[in-house]
């Protein structure tokens, strides 16, 4: 007769019960962002304010920006609303990652090595910035190299000098830079003369031009001395929250090149095309795999609009910046923006 102990089968081995409850453990953890979102009902959201066309907040407390409506469109994925966020001035990274409190950070943060390596997950990204150059429309520049021996005003201290100074450089041209305590004197400075041209990244340079008091008279050089994609970040341990950022991101792009708009969005709900279905719910399977509810997507597209509507209303030729789409134009039109495949 065999006795009770061996009625039941072997043992589990030690490393097998230290290796099942660790995946438990980090699958619970997983999910823990997610569940708290949902819990306190609103998604907090980092954001760096100032910047016209990105994060910037009104007299009434309304907020409006390319970096809010990613927040906007997260939030409403999980909440069905992109009204439910809080918005907290997040100035770095480390801030970030010292308070739990804060969910994500949508605030013009270029993609880098040393950043993901210190503890962050890049979201895809939303915006191909770049370091530029914005010139007076008379003096007819064309070129970076037309600005050798030219006066280029640049705030020091920061990745843009070190950019301009390598660029140079590297270029055999020669640099007269002029160092401005803050960007509140680039209108000033260019207008008397005393610089030909100011650099910092074009998202910058476009928020500039936007207050300047006769912006017109000023261009943005179409050459690029820098490479900063700039996305969000989450925590590296928020798996199934960096899963959701990600996936709203491209849902937005796959909006725009299915030609799905937050005007069209209800009429689209009956279209024929199996890829727009998916994407909007009527096909199930991506809610699920997400954790979400399958109209996620349908709620993120319908609070801000596919990526090609948010970006001209916040940073593009509809808006104050009039910043040209560039690289952030859709694959189909030579741009570098494209979505994975939302198939099952």
């Amino acid at each position: 007769m065999s006795n009770a102990s061996n009625s039941r089968g072997p043992h589990p081995s030690a490393p097998a019960v230290v290796l099942v409850l660790l995946l438990v453990s980090i699958n619970l953890h997983a999910d823990a962002r997610l569940e708290r979102v949902r819990a306190r009902g609103f998604l907090v959201c980092g954001v760096s304010t100032g910047i016209v066309g990105f994060a910037v907040v009104d007299a009434q407390g309304r907020w409006s920006g390319l970096d809010v409506d990613i927040c906007r469109s997260v939030a409403a994925a999980i909440l069905g609303t992109g009204e439910k966020v809080h918005y907290v001035e997040t100035s770095t990274v480390e801030q970030f990652l010292s308070s739990s409190d804060v969910d994500m950070v949508s605030r013009r943060l270029t993609w880098s090595l040393r950043r993901e390596g210190s503890g962050l997950l890049f979201g895809p990204v939303m915006f191909y910035d770049g370091q530029g150059f914005m010139v007076p429309r008379q003096r007819q520049i064309q070129t970076v190299r037309q600005l050798s021996n030219r006066p280029v005003c640049v705030v020091p201290g920061a990745e843009n000098e070190f950019n301009l100074n390598t660029y140079f450089r590297l270029h055999n041209l020669t640099l007269k830079k002029v160092l401005l305590r803050s960007v509140e004197q680039v209108e000033t400075e260019l207008s008397a003369g005393r610089c030909e041209a100011f650099t910092a990244d074009v998202s910058e340079l476009g928020s500039v031009r936007s207050k300047m008091r006769d912006g017109r008279k000023f261009e943005l050089l179409s050459e690029r001395i820098s490479k900063e994609p700039l996305a969000q970040v989450v925590r590296q341990n928020d798996d199934q929250f960096f899963n959701v950022v990600r996936w709203t991101v491209f849902a937005l792009i796959a909006a725009e090149e299915l030609g799905v708009t937050s005007a069209n969005i209800e009429e689209m709900t009956r279209s024929v095309d199996p890829d727009v279905n998916r994407l909007l719910g009527v096909i199930p399977g991506n809610g699920r795999a997400l954790a979400l509810d399958e109209k996620w997507a349908y709620y993120a597209i319908k609070a801000v609009g596919n990526y090609g509507e948010a970006f001209e209303r916040n940073v593009g030729l509809r808006s104050s910046l009039q910043l040209d789409r560039g690289l952030n134009r859709l694959w189909t039109n030579g741009g570098l923006m494209y979505a994975p495949s939302l198939r099952q």
